[in-house]
């Protein structure tokens, strides 16, 4: 089963652990590479993996990589670059690990050239579901989530009937402030957020979880990948991250997928499917688990959750509204010029604002993207509040 693969997002968390996938299965091979800011790491990449084509952020880096990478590799930049490197004429695959919204043009661009994808860029879906899989159908593209929580269901759902399912249930950590006082949340630096109890990520997906913003894109996420309505999506938290999610059927049983956290695991799943392979991971030891526990979520002290189904049941631009405002509201909450509960208070104020926005095409979808920044931006400079 040879299969040939471009990774967008290569020196980012996801990235580095799709490579490590791919250098345990001699199957698998690497054509095309983008990388983010890290040049020292893409060039290692690039020696060890030797694609024909590398990406990099900006033409500033063009020559700090150029006479770096193989003979022949050639080297590409900016949106342009991830494009090309999405539509690469060798991939049998894609692997999305970008982060933010700039994954969703490079994912349009590998499902409407015929690329299956494995896709952990979650805004994709959440901000242009509706166009991303329609094009995917029409070119017979294959989406495979590379989330553990949608990895997890799309495992429950193989040789099900989906006329026979009654709910998706997502499983959330709770992150490192479950059990912290709202009071408390006003005072939470980013230092305290990026100390996810159960999960290694990179600094953006890990403030969503402590937001539980990153449960709700999940939720917008889940709808577009299974089609199965805002009203039988859940979200559970477990802490452990033993059960990595669970299908509800229409006869009362459940199916549940359980295994470590590491999502070299769902990586690998999804690169390989539909086979099943040896993995490079320790066995999951179930009686080590311990016992497993559940609850249901507090939307009062992390309102990001109850803001997605908002936007999901609105429809239209206004998940690609509420993605915006959250990306613009973490990142300055990273950069420490808002506080922990300015994230939602953000996005309550631009999804009021700017959530009816048209969608009728992708070009819409941009467009309420980048209105939502702006809005974003005057929010928390001028410290207005909805």
């Amino acid at each position: 089963m040879a299969k040939s693969l471009a990774v967008l997002g290569s020196t980012g968390s996801i990235g580095t652990a799709t490579l490590d996938v791919i250098a345990a299965h001699p199957e698998l091979r690497v054509v095309a590479l983008a990388g983010g800011g890290n040049i020292d790491r893409l060039v290692e990449q690039a020696l060890r993996f030797r694609p024909s084509l590398v990406a990099v952020r900006d033409g500033g880096s063009v020559p700090a990589i150029a006479g770096r990478v193989p003979a022949g590799t050639r080297v590409v930049h900016g949106p342009d670059g991830l494009v090309e490197v999405a539509r690469h004429p060798e991939a049998d695959m894609v692997v999305c690990g970008l982060v933010g919204a700039l994954g969703i043009v490079p994912t349009y661009a590998a499902v409407d050239a015929g690329k299956d994808v494995a896709l952990a860029n979650k805004e994709a879906l959440v901000a242009a579901g509706a166009f991303v899989t329609a094009r995917a159908r029409e070119t017979g593209a294959h989406i495979l989530p590379v989330d553990s929580e949608h990895n997890a269901i799309h495992q429950c759902l193989r040789g099900e009937d989906p006329a026979e399912i009654r709910a998706l249930w997502l499983t959330a950590s709770g992150g490192p402030f479950r059990t912290v006082d709202r009071g408390a949340l006003a005072e939470v630096t980013p230092e305290q957020a990026l100390r996810h109890p159960t999960w290694v990520m990179g600094p953006k997906i890990t403030i969503d979880s402590a937001t539980l913003m990153n449960k709700g894109l999940e939720v917008v996420e889940a709808r577009w990948l299974f089609g199965v309505g805002a009203d039988r999506i859940r979200v559970v938290v477990h802490p452990k991250s033993v059960v990595h999610s669970m299908v509800e059927m229409a006869d009362g049983s459940w199916k549940a997928q359980l295994g470590v956290t590491d999502m070299r695991h769902p990586i690998q799943y999804a690169l390989t499917y539909p086979r099943r392979l040896p993995a490079m991971l320790r066995p999951f030891d179930l009686l080590a688990a311990g016992p497993l526990e559940f609850e249901a979520p507090d939307l009062e002290r992390f309102p990001c959750l109850a803001l997605a189904y908002e936007a999901l049941e609105r429809g239209g631009a206004a998940p690609a509204v509420l993605n915006a405002a959250n990306e613009v509201a973490v990142e300055a909450f990273l950069a420490r010029r808002a506080g922990f509960l300015d994230i939602p208070a953000t996005i309550r104020h631009v999804l009021a604002r700017c959530g009816d926005a048209p969608a009728e095409s992708l070009d819409d979808i941009l467009a309420a993207d980048r209105r939502a920044r702006e809005a974003a931006s005057h929010v928390l400079a001028c410290g207005v509040k909805p």
